[in-house]
């Protein structure tokens, strides 16, 4: 095979994956429902996005400029881990719930300073990480023990 069709055809695999890249950094969020179940039975409905993959995880609210009340994003790790989180490139201040397998809430960090390169821990193993709007966790006076409502957990 001629060498200039050989670098053809690497140009248009190496086109490819940068539009597929693209595209999945530019393509219109998929919403999901999810419920949060207070412990006095006071229910709180959202529309999540759902970070279910090792680069929707990477990116996750980066670059937004607003995040609507009811709307937050959902991060899936699959299997219970001990988180690590970041606000590096986040433009808005979030409220972090780390949640355990069951859908249960295991800690709440307020009111995340953004752009900060302060590690935020989930102290401990957990499936997934709720991040709302700044100010939500406390307006709804959501606490640890409360329970998250999600396909993404068994009930």
């Amino acid at each position: 095979m001629p060498a200039a069709l050989l670098l053809l055809f690497f140009a248009i695999g190496l086109l490819s994956g940068v539009l597929q890249r693209a595209n999945s950094l530019f393509a219109e969020p998929v919403f999901s429902q999810l419920t949060i179940l207070t412990s006095d039975g006071v229910r709180h409905d959202f529309m999540v996005e759902v970070a279910d993959d090792p680069q929707a995880r990477a990116r996750g609210l980066m670059f937004r400029r607003s995040l609507d009340a009811n709307r937050g994003m959902l991060f899936d790790f699959e299997h219970n881990t001990e988180v690590q989180m970041w606000m590096k490139n986040t433009y808005i201040s979030l409220d972090m719930l780390f949640l355990l397998e069951n859908g249960t809430i295991h800690r709440i960090e307020r009111n995340t300073e953004p752009h900060s390169l302060r590690v935020i821990s989930s102290f401990g193993k957990v499936r997934g990480v709720l991040e709302l709007p700044a100010g939500s966790a406390s307006a709804l006076g959501l606490k640890p023990g409360d329970t998250v409502l999600h396909d993404m957990f068994a009930h």
